[in-house]
């Protein structure tokens, strides 16, 4: 097990100011949004809340199974950075896979909702109620790390390798073809079947599902579907240019920032590789373009610019967004900037800077920055959004000491995928 010495978790977390170093600055934000899983988990199952207010508790047991993938990077983290000792990780990782063990599952893919009590399947619309292969593929990216990073000799180390690896060799990635099909599918329902009909296609947050179904040690895919599914054969380049730069994949503009964030939280993308984009630029002019449009403000939004920005998915006065450049609503999210720190290190850090002093640090609560706000209205959401702490709080890590993109690369399920898509 990778380890820095441990030291006891503090009674209180430093509150930054906007002038202080880099480092001190990562310290505290890590600390805080490492506060979402630890001390904000489930009581229960030890699992990640969907959203958490940024002050006060839950009102219902609502547990996101893609997002419960970063708890388990958490532990990791936690560990690594001293702010918990390896016995209590170990602990709460145990706990958290007894509900993982119990929960109903679909030809071995997770819902996307369960109760964090119980592990009943929460509907996530009326006809998305059994697996979801993308959300199961989140979970499972974070447990590989765990399972990397707990490798020493230790038999409660030991023990929780295997409890993983019998979760992991459990899901049908191959059923998921839906027969057969040339693609993998997102959806499956015991009562609904195929309905939803959605295929598992790029370029969007999905990449680690067929990463994960090449690498499977039970019930794998040929490497065929990943060029006829994920790829279409080429369809998914893009190459046109917006603000001067290039996008090599995807959308116009290239979307919300989590479609090329989430894929690299543990899989380093300077190592992917496949004969349609380099992976490092493809994610780097991902956050340039964003950038880029924020610092043209074509809508004249207040605060847009080098100091604020970064579109994605997140919350808003109203509900759920799915924020970019092509449906821009002037609501920003810290965390599509914050995990821009591997691509854009000094853009980042000078949006770091201005999110804290926003507002007299309005935006930093007890589980890091809220989910989003709105210069133009004065409006900050009183929220934390799960999967957008998990992003920033893996994101800053990697740009830091690249732990889990080491971690990953370790994992047998990396290294059969690679050599599979490499040929």
């Amino acid at each position: 097990m990778l380890q820095r010495s441990a030291c006891p978790a503090p009674d209180h977390i430093y509150r930054p100011d906007a002038s202080d170093g880099v480092q001190v600055l990562f310290d505290s934000i890590q600390r805080r949004t490492f506060a979402y899983f630890w001390e904000g988990a489930h009581p229960v199952s030890g699992l990640a809340y969907d959203r958490r207010l940024t002050y006060g508790e839950p009102k219902n047991d609502l547990i996101a199974v893609g997002a419960s993938g970063f708890s388990f990077i958490a532990m990791v983290i936690g560990i690594y950075r001293g702010w918990i000792a390896p016995r209590e990780a170990l602990e709460r990782l145990g706990r958290m896979l007894s509900m993982l063990e119990k929960t109903t599952r679909y030809h071995g893919a997770f819902p996307h909702f369960i109760n964090g009590a119980t592990g009943e399947t929460v509907p996530f619309s009326r006809v998305d109620d059994g697996g979801d292969l993308v959300e199961t593929a989140l979970l499972v990216q974070g447990m590989i790390c765990a399972r990397e990073f707990f490798c020493g000799a230790d038999p409660v180390e030991a023990i929780i390798r295997k409890r993983i690896d019998s979760i992991i060799d459990q899901i049908e990635w191959d059923w998921y073809t839906k027969g057969g099909k040339a693609t993998l599918f997102w959806h499956w329902s015991p009562k609904h079947g195929w309905r939803k009909n959605l295929t598992v296609s790029g370029w969007n947050e999905a990449l680690m599902t067929y990463v994960l179904a090449l690498g499977a040690r039970t019930y794998a895919i040929d490497a065929d579907l990943y060029h006829s599914g994920w790829a279409r054969f080429g369809h998914f380049r893009n190459g046109a240019s917006y603000y001067g730069l290039e996008l090599p994949l995807g959308k116009p503009f290239g979307g919300p920032l989590f479609l090329s964030q989430l894929p690299f939280c543990v899989l380093d993308p300077r190592l992917w590789q496949d004969g349609y984009a380099d992976y490092w630029q493809q994610a780097s002019a991902h956050a340039a373009v964003n950038y880029r449009h924020c610092l043209e403000n074509p809508h004249n939004y207040r605060e847009y610019g080098p100091n604020c920005w970064g579109l994605t998915a997140c919350h808003g006065p109203d509900g759920y967004l799915i924020c970019c450049p092509v449906n821009d609503m002037g609501i920003v999210a810290p965390s599509a900037s914050l995990s821009s720190f591997p691509f854009l290190p000094e853009q980042a850090e000078t949006a770091l800077r201005f999110f804290l002093s926003y507002q007299s640090g309005r935006l930093l609560g007890r589980f890091g920055f809220v989910d989003a706000f709105a210069p133009e209205t004065g409006w900050v959401a009183r929220t934390s959004l799960a999967l957008n702490q998990g992003s920033t709080l893996a994101m800053i890590e990697n740009y830091r000491t690249g732990l889990l993109w080491k971690l990953f690369a370790k994992a047998s399920e990396w290294q059969k995928a690679r050599r599979l898509i490499a040929n």
